[in-house]
């Protein structure tokens, strides 16, 4: 019985350890420090088009050339910084995506001046607390919801770019604001143990 293999969420390609690394270890995780937020911003909106897959193997690369997620840095870069970008394989080298990155990272600072942090802003959706979805089987697995709408609309609204409901909905799943693990996933209830009090 102990060497029974462990039950994942249907869409985690097992024969890809890193893949099962993520799903393991990040995936569905409370997230509650705004330099976390900003990397899986920037990562989700890069994905517009592609697989996170995709996005996943290339995240060494973001991390490098987008200043270890530093939003202030992120913010400050200019039309130089985009073409040096723009030459490195090691991201997706799409014009309009870097540039989003660029002017996400300003507007994410300007809602830490209002709201403190970026954290306090976007829990604010979820009242505070996770939500957690019944989720049986690979067909309960929604793609937008009226949350990720209402976030899509407000952030649109305050500026940013390539962030829209489903972009946002795989990023509230992603920093554990919505825990869609498989009901029978080993990690469901195991997410749910690391939420803190905001």
């Amino acid at each position: 019985m102990k060497n029974e293999p462990l039950c994942r969420c249907p869409w985690v390609d097992l024969s890809k350890p890193d893949y099962v690394q993520y799903h393991d270890e990040e995936w569905g995780v409370p997230v509650y420090d705004d330099k976390t937020m900003f990397e899986f911003m920037v990562l989700e909106s890069a994905q517009a088009g592609l697989s996170w897959y995709t996005i996943l193997k290339k995240r060494a690369g973001y991390r490098r050339l987008f200043a270890d997620f530093d939003v202030t840095a992120v913010a400050k870069f200019n039309q130089e910084d985009v073409e040096r970008l723009m030459q490195d394989a090691a991201i997706i080298r799409n014009r309009l995506k870097i540039e989003a990155a660029i002017n996400n990272a300003k507007r994410f600072i300007e809602i830490q001046t209002e709201f403190g942090s970026f954290t306090h802003f976007i829990w604010s959706y979820v009242n505070n607390a996770p939500i957690v979805n019944n989720i049986e089987s690979a067909e309960d697995y929604v793609a937008t919801s009226q949350i990720s709408n209402a976030l899509a609309k407000e952030l649109k609204k305050r500026g940013f770019k390539f962030l829209g409901s489903t972009t946002l909905y795989s990023h509230l799943q992603a920093t554990g604001l919505i825990n869609d693990h498989l009901n029978s996933c080993y990690r469901k209830e195991a997410v749910s143990a690391l939420i803190q009090p905001l």
